[in-house]
Formats: C-alpha cells, sequence, structure tokens
C-alpha cells in the first residue's frame, strides 16, 4: 500500500513477500521431492533397476532413469531456482502420470501427497521462481 508523502511501501504489501512466499514454495516442494523421493532412489538405483514399476510401458530401467532424473535432478534445480520453468515440466509429468495412471484407481487419501506436489509444481510454473533465485540473477 501507498503511503501519501512518501516514497515508501508498507511492510505487508511489498513484492518480497510474495518472493520470500516462492522461496518457500520452491524449498518445501522441490526439496521434499529432492530429499523423500529423489535420493533414495538414486542411492538405490541399482537394486531397484529390475524391478521398478513400469507404467508407461518403457521397461523398468528406462522408467527408473526417468524418474530419478525429474525426483532428483529437477527438483534440486527447483530448489536453486536455476531453470525453474523447465525443470518442472518432467516433475509435472512424473506427477501426473503417478496421479492419473500408477495410483488411478485409488482414494483421494492414497493419492493426496502426489496431487499436492502437482499443485505446488503447477503454482511454481505460473508463477516463476521469485526473486531469490538463480534465474534472477543478472549476469553482465
Amino acid at each position: 500500500m501507498f503511503v501519501p508523502n512518501s516514497n515508501r511501501m508498507l511492510l505487508n504489501s511489498e513484492p518480497v513477500n510474495e518472493d520470500f512466499g516462492l522461496l518457500l514454495l520452491r524449498v518445501a516442494s522441490g526439496g521434499g521431492m529432492f530429499w523423500l523421493h529423489g535420493w533414495p532412489k538414486l542411492a538405490h538405483f541399482g537394486e531397484r533397476m529390475d524391478s521398478f514399476a513400469d507404467p508407461l510401458g518403457i521397461g523398468s530401467a528406462p522408467s527408473l532413469v526417468l524418474i530419478v532424473f525429474a525426483e532428483a535432478i529437477c527438483s534440486a534445480l527447483v530448489v536453486l531456482g536455476l531453470w525453474t520453468r523447465a525443470a518442472l515440466i518432467p516433475l509435472l509429468i512424473a506427477m501426473g502420470v503417478a496421479v492419473f495412471v500408477v495410483d488411478a484407481g485409488a482414494p483421494l487419501k492414497e493419492r493426496e501427497l502426489a496431487l499436492f506436489y502437482l499443485l505446488s509444481f503447477s503454482a511454481l510454473l505460473f508463477t516463476g521462481s521469485g526473486r531469490f533465485s538463480i534465474d534472477r540473477i543478472k549476469f553482465q
């Protein structure tokens, strides 16, 4: 909100609040995806390669490679705010497959986490990474 006769903005309406919110959303959703899903799959890649789910019919190993790329690499990029919108696309595809293919017949309660990630990543796709990201660094 603009204060008359002043060039100051009130704290609760400064755009920086939105940027902190986007930072929190990036770190919570991207960090949660990386730490709870991507890292365990990457750490146990060899053990899971032959038995990983194959919902798209491309084979267990290629399915695992694609999901590790999305959940480990792309989620780390989202946390950093580096190539954020491009990094969100594999994550959105992965969560879309989880919600609408893998768990298609499951009750909402079982799809809740995947839906949370899908909606969080969708919001970031529309808003972008915010001010506190590598994407916003200007290299001259």
